[in-house]
């Protein structure tokens, strides 16, 4: 059997696993083993162990527990709450600003946990109840919630990013410095969309709060000081190049504990359930990545990756057209499957395609994510929409689908303007110290 066959079947199988509910990262292991068996049988075993231990003592990877770790203690110790009433300070006058305010509560949560569930949870239990009291419509409320939870794996520290850093061992300071400005981008976008759907029906937010004075306003930035603080030391950090982003992570997660400490939510409750959690979804992503190191062995036997290089060049295709039609691949891919599953899965057979054809691998790493973030809210899978669906377990989930079709399309144009101005993701990366 030829290598290509052999990988086509490869492929298969596992997305037969994956249909029965199979752990990614074990149906990838399993795949992946038995193939390299097919092809050398003697190395299936060594390769499965090795690729076990090499990522399990990948210093790089320090970074993933380091960084959910962050973001929970920001959870207890009320820092997400301050984040949120800041932003509500500030937007919350306005129509439609209480689900403004939560995109960009958000926004600033994500850049301590980049998880885009914890981000969509931990935010969604503040904003719900206080849009609910306003009486904004079901589906905006919950769409603004699920949209704004995506930007945990776009702006840094970004888990996915780091898995594609691992995957494609291109720099993880370098990914996180280019989702920067598109972050920035795709909450301005959401923050527009909200604009456009209540000025097309007021009746959607038809409460607004009162506005706040200015003195109230700062106060409400100067308590969230401690987690604006953390964000531009860590960020900062990394783009002076006054240290790694493996020690920032360490860094934030100090100060994190420090502050928590400082505000007296430490617990023997609390902490139990931040360092459960933390270790839960740490084990969760190395387990991913031991699968998708073993299934890229196992791909890299076949040779399938040459062939399909050597294709592309023989069609005469320009890497653009080649990124726009990846692009729209991972858009149909996303409303069946979860994102991290299409990352560990196509990253090792894209990458030699583009990489022969001039494609920065950090832009393409951004626009990858933004369309993995589509997928989070597209149905029928919508991980974020099922997170959302379980604080407001009232809501439909047919309403909240309606409700994030906004800022679905805002993600769209956010895409298209990075395709078209690459810029927009290369210019921090590109000017940032070593």
């Amino acid at each position: 059997m030829d290598g290509s066959t052999l990988a086509f079947l490869g492929f298969a199988a596992l997305f037969v696993l994956l249909f029965i509910r199979m752990p990614v990262g074990l149906a990838m292991m399993l795949v992946g083993t038995v193939g390299i068996y097919f092809i050398r049988p003697p190395a299936a075993i060594p390769k499965l162990a090795g690729e076990i231990f090499s990522e399990a003592a990948n210093y790089p990877l320090t970074i993933i527990p380091l960084f959910v770790l962050m973001g929970n203690l920001a959870g207890v110790s009320g820092m997400s709450r301050d984040l949120y009433d800041a932003a509500h300070s500030w937007f919350g006058h306005r129509r439609g600003g209480l689900a403004s305010a939560t995109v960009v509560g958000c926004a600033g949560f994500s850049a301590l946990s980049g998880s885009s569930l914890a981000a969509a949870l931990t935010m969604g239990r503040v904003a719900l109840p206080e849009m609910k009291r306003y009486n904004y419509d079901s589906g905006l409320a919950t769409g603004a919630i699920a949209a704004g939870g995506t930007l945990g794996i776009l702006i840094p520290p970004s888990a996915g990013f780091v898995v594609y850093a691992i995957l494609t061992e291109e720099s993880i300071g370098r990914l996180f410095l280019a989702g920067v400005l598109p972050g920035i981008l795709l909450t301005i976008l959401f923050v527009i969309a909200i604009t456009i759907v209540v000025w097309r029906d007021p009746a959607k937010a038809p409460q607004s709060a009162s506005a706040v004075p200015l003195g109230e306003r700062l106060r409400a930035m100067g308590k969230a000081g401690w987690i604006l603080g953390i964000i531009i030391l860590t960020i900062g950090g990394i783009y002076t190049g006054v240290f790694s982003a493996v020690e920032a992570a360490g860094i934030g997660a100090a100060l994190a504990f420090v502050v928590t400490f400082i505000r007296g939510a430490i617990n023997w409750t609390n902490m139990v359930d931040v360092f459960t959690t933390t270790l839960r979804a740490s084990g969760t992503l190395f387990l991913i990545l031991f699968g998708a190191f073993v299934f890229k062995s196992f791909v890299g036997f076949t040779g399938v990756t040459f062939a399909l290089a050597d294709w592309v060049e023989n069609q005469g295709f320009s890497g653009t057209q080649i990124v726009i039609a990846f692009l729209f691949m991972f858009i149909v891919m996303g409303t069946f499957m979860e994102g991290f599953a299409i990352l560990v899965l196509t990253v090792p057979l894209l990458q030699p395609i583009l990489e022969p054809l001039g494609i920065n691998m950090i832009w393409f790493g951004v626009l990858m994510v933004i369309v993995l973030e589509m997928g989070l809210i597209s149905p029928p899978v919508g991980v974020n929409v099922f997170v959302v669906k379980g604080i407001a377990p009232d809501v439909p989930l047919s309403t909240i689908f309606r409700g994030i079709w906004p800022f679905w399309f805002a993600m769209l144009a956010c895409v298209t303007l990075l395709v078209v101005f690459p810029q927009i993701a290369l210019f921090l990366p590109n000017t940032m110290f070593d």
